[in-house]
């Protein structure tokens, strides 16, 4: 007599660049699935799995690129597959599938709210410009912009970005027919009368084939030896057409294209509250972990100062530019010196019913936290309170 399959089943396999754990119920197949290039290995679905399902893998290393595996682990079989991990990645390298479609039952039934998106772009004030799209570090940035030839080869003809019409007038009395303004512009052509042995003078037009070609250059106007040839320019729009959107899946709000903009038509909420600081005096020096690993690139090498101005302070191997850091806690995970890096968060900008279970996980999650090289069980990445920090 055959035995009765067993349920739940779980497996785990990789993807490419996704990790599929699966969880499969008699009646129903759910997936957590992680994006490996996504994941900045900050700590948060660790801090804040409800089953502890979730540990760190080694994240400096993950990050860096110097070992092809996650910066995390899931425990397929201690997950739950409730979908808390998903709805509080900053970085959205986390998803639920439920039988194949993406979905997080746990929101719909108002167990746990969701990150509160709010970045966006005022189309009356931005001018499609490239800015925002080159700095974003997350590629974040819908640009749906025509291409033009300043971009690509293949792109449309620049004059065709200005909203304007030209008028292109020839004075037929000073006009000799000369035809250099047709030798020069491939939209001018000269139109002479057949000439014959009863008369030398020359007679016919000067015409412009298409006139939504000619951008104004007035090439032809200072090339004309009888000064006959005329042309204006009325522009009745200097902004490109298009649209430049924020995808609010992908941003992590580090604020990186609203500094930036020039036009200030960029505004955003962070996701996460808080403060973080460097101790530059508990920085060894020499790894730059923490600033190749960072999502939002806030960490960096400060330049050196003159021995004048040290004051016998020791030179700073690592700062941090607090605006465009995000809180995420990846620099705090990754480091491999004690107490260097200091992380306290205040809030979370969700939306939704702030739940029981919610309220637990934001105890967690706020509760400040250093680096801690220090294992109690042999590589094991770790995190420790401020508390115990300041009484080491």
């Amino acid at each position: 007599m055959a035995m009765s399959t067993m349920f739940p089943k779980f497996s785990k396999k990789r993807v490419g660049d996704e990790v599929v754990m699966e969880q499969k119920l008699l009646q129903t197949t759910n997936n957590l699935v992680l994006d490996v290039k996504e994941c900045a290995g900050c700590g948060i679905c660790v801090e804040a799995c409800p089953e502890e399902a979730i540990t760190f893998g080694l994240v400096g290393a993950a990050r860096r690129g110097a070992i092809d595996e996650p910066a995390v682990n899931v425990d397929e079989e201690k997950c739950s597959y409730c979908g808390v991990c998903v709805c509080l990645c900053p970085f959205s390298a986390l998803s639920l599938r439920v039988d194949g479609e993406e979905r997080l039952p746990i929101v719909e039934k108002e167990g746990f709210p969701q990150f509160d998106r709010t970045a966006k772009i005022d189309d009356e004030k931005c001018v499609k410009c490239t800015i925002c799209s080159d700095v974003c570090p997350a590629d974040a940035i819908d640009r749906e912009v025509p291409e033009f030839e300043g971009a690509s080869e293949a792109g449309a003809a620049r004059q065709g970005a200005l909203k304007a019409s030209t008028t292109f007038v020839v004075d037929k009395e000073k006009c000799n027919l000369c035809g250099i303004c047709a030798v020069v512009c491939k939209d001018i052509e000269i139109q002479r009368q057949p000439v014959t042995g009863a008369s030398t003078k020359l007679e016919g037009d000067v015409n412009r084939i298409d006139e939504k070609n000619c951008d104004a250059c007035s090439v032809c106007v200072d090339l004309c030896p009888e000064k006959a040839i005329t042309v204006e320019r009325t522009v009745e729009s200097n902004k490109l057409e298009g649209k430049v959107a924020i995808m609010p899946e992908d941003c992590i709000t580090c604020t990186w294209c609203e500094v930036t903009c020039p036009e200030e038509a960029i505004t955003m909420d962070k996701l996460i509250e808080g403060e973080i600081d460097v101790y530059a005096e508990k920085c060894p020096g020499g790894c730059s972990t923490c600033i190749e690993i960072c999502p939002t690139k806030a960490l960096y090498m400060p330049e050196a100062k003159p021995a004048s101005e040290m004051a016998g302070e020791r030179e700073a191997n690592v700062a941090i530019n607090k605006d465009l850091c995000i809180k995420c806690g990846a620099c705090v995970v990754a480091c491999p010196s004690e107490d260097a890096i200091v992380l306290k968060r205040t809030g979370f900008h969700m939306k939704g019913k702030e739940t029981d279970l919610y309220k637990r996980i934001m105890d967690k999650l706020c509760t400040p936290r250093t680096s801690k090289v220090k294992e109690s069980t042999p590589g094991d990445t770790e995190l420790k309170q401020v508390g115990e920090a300041e009484a080491a």
